[in-house]
């Protein structure tokens, strides 16, 4: 696989990259019969030493980095690692995979809500773990066991990072569930995770207070809509809880106040997600824990 610059492959005025991002184009899944550029940032030691790094993989790829490509700002992750790495010495490889568009639904769920699709999210994370891990794996220097490997995501992206963890619980050790849509197909995902068996591993969730924001005239409705929606992200905490993910050294959640859905606010969080995966990693294990 040839793996390009980023500016090489994304051309003209506008890109706002920060660091060392390549990409590899039109990498096919045969899990979901199709190709999809898969976007890999590196760290800033990586050209400088032998290390290995933890990886993370994102979804909604397009959103991360950089925001000509963005549906509505991005993520910021590569400002955000860049930082990391200056002041806190923390470093870790994060690969991103943009969303299919159209079927993004449909991947990233294996439940089926009968109004918006679902279904394919099994292939979808089998697209992960048996496509691009070891494409990720075989170009560049990982830590490829599990305690090294995270999945992240917000909103739709967030349900299936939680799904993933459990599903493929042989590759992911930490996982990042960002303002999730607990509430599609009825909610689906609470019995598949109490059914689950525990797996030692980092769960980090949230939600902001204003999901569907202050609208007027219909300000009373989103903010009601709004509590249920940080309320299921405190009923999944309890079940994981529960099941003996312990807070603080193994699950940490976070709800911002007045925090809407949107990039901006998940770049907010961002910094504080990172340093609770990669503290006390395998590949930190010389750090503190963080509260």
């Amino acid at each position: 696989m040839h793996w390009q610059s980023y500016h090489h492959v994304y051309t003209g005025a506008g890109h706002s990259i920060s660091g060392n991002v390549v990409v590899a184009t039109d990498v096919h899944s045969p899990q979901l019969q199709m190709h999809r550029n898969v976007l890999v940032y590196l760290p800033p030691s990586y050209d400088h030493s032998d290390r290995h790094y933890p990886v993370l993989y994102m979804h909604d790829g397009q959103n991360l980095f950089d925001n000509a490509t963005s549906f509505s700002g991005e993520w910021q992750v590569d400002e955000t690692m860049e930082m990391l790495s200056r002041e806190e010495q923390l470093e870790a490889i994060v690969v991103g995979i943009p969303n299919g568009g159209s079927e993004r639904l449909n991947e990233y769920s294996p439940f089926v809500d009968t109004q918006y699709g679902g279904g394919k999210g099994n292939e979808y994370v089998q697209f992960l773990t048996d496509t691009v891990k070891p494409l990720v794996d075989a170009s560049f220097r990982t830590l490829p066991e599990r305690g090294n490997t995270g999945v992240m995501g917000s909103s739709m992206g967030g349900l299936i990072s939680l799904y993933a963890f459990f599903y493929r619980a042989d590759y992911f050790g930490f996982a990042g569930v960002m303002s999730p849509s607990l509430w599609f197909a009825k909610g689906a995902v609470y019995e598949y995770v109490e059914s689950m068996p525990f797996r030692r591993g980092k769960l980090y969730l949230d939600a902001g207070t204003r999901e569907f924001g202050n609208a007027w005239p219909e300000v009373l409705t989103m903010r009601a809509r709004s509590r249920r929606y940080y309320a299921s992200v405190r009923r999944i905490k309890r079940i994981l809880a529960k099941k003996g993910y312990r807070p603080v050294r193994d699950m940490m959640h976070v709800e911002e106040k007045w925090a809407t859905h949107n990039e901006a606010a998940w770049a907010r969080r961002l910094p504080k997600a990172l340093r609770f995966f990669m503290i006390n990693t395998t590949a930190y294990s010389h750090k503190t824990a963080v509260s």
